[in-house]
């Protein structure tokens, strides 16, 4: 979706520790007033030079630097979340379950791509976690933006040309297997078409949408949705 200019009254704001375009985030949360902002280890040095003051800092903070996140925390007064290195949960995974505490439905996540593969495909992942128990989760960088689709999801399943993130729309199973994809709309049709991560994982890859608007329906199963620019 464009940044139309909106208060996102239900929807909470993630800065995860990744690498993060300055450029990118900086535009990307001018246009968006979120009620409640999570900054995530080194995600808050991403906080600290776009001006966002977050509401909670979670994390290990071997990144930051805990001595320096207690000295911001002084000036600025926001709730921390403080856990050792060794423990189960990624930083990440922990700013999910303070979002769902905090009683939000949607969180739109930055920096959660783009640096070390394993935390990357482990956020993918976690967005599974994060919708079962009630919170869907969108992860925006300068070029994609990453969120699941269900066979009920009717509220994403509808792709307007002029609000996607970007000239391409991927479908990839996050379940093993996902069953009677129908494509509307798209330049590249299917009907009623099964996929599978063993088999045709790559085939409903980089479509277009060369009207208004398309949809996608299916009958089971997961999928990483990924709208993409150059």
């Amino acid at each position: 979706m464009n940044a139309d200019r909106r208060e996102m009254t239900d929807t909470c704001l993630i800065v995860s520790g990744g690498p993060t375009d300055r450029k990118f985030a900086a535009e990307f949360v001018k246009n968006r007033k979120y009620p409640y902002v999570i900054a995530v280890d080194a995600g808050l040095a991403v906080c600290e030079e776009l001006g966002l003051v977050p509401d909670l800092a979670v994390g290990d903070f071997d990144t930051f630097g805990l001595e320096r996140m207690e000295e911001l925390r002084k000036k600025e007064g926001w709730a921390t979340d403080v856990h050792k290195p060794e423990k189960d949960e990624t930083d990440t995974d922990l700013a999910v379950r303070s979002a769902l505490r905090a009683g939000f439905h949607t969180a739109h996540v930055l920096g959660a791509t783009g640096g070390r593969l394993d935390h990357e495909l482990s956020n993918i992942h976690l967005m599974r976690a994060a919708k079962d128990a009630g919170l869907f989760m969108e992860i925006y960088d300068a070029k994609n933006r990453i969120f699941l689709l269900t066979p009920d999801d009717e509220e994403y399943s509808v792709f307007l040309k002029d609000r996607i993130y970007g000239k391409y729309v991927s479908f990839l199973p996050l379940t093993e297997t996902v069953l009677g994809i129908t494509l509307d709309g798209f330049k590249y049709p299917l009907h009623n078409k099964d996929i599978s991560i063993l088999k045709d994982p790559s085939l409903c890859v980089s479509n277009e949408i060369p009207g208004e608007r398309a949809k996608i329906t299916f009958r089971k199963g997961i999928l990483i949705c990924v709208e993409s620019r150059d």
